[in-house]
């Protein structure tokens, strides 16, 4: 069941404090070892294109990539 309020609350945190929350909800789950280090890299990916780190794509880019 959604919490409005909770949804509300986390959308409100800083980008910075959602990713926190977001690879410590996915480490918070129990699952095989393959699958959490796979999650940990796509979590780690997004949070280096948020950071700055890493260029993000252009929509032309992704649509290219796509086909």
């Amino acid at each position: 069941m959604e919490s409005p309020y909770l949804a509300k609350t986390v959308f409100d945190l800083p980008p910075e404090e959602r990713l926190e929350l977001a690879r410590r909800l996915v480490e918070s789950v129990v699952s095989p070892e393959p699958l959490i280090e796979a999650m940990r890299e796509g979590i780690r990916r997004i949070e280096d294109v948020a950071a700055g780190r890493t260029p993000g794509l252009t929509e032309e880019q992704y649509r290219t990539a796509l086909a």
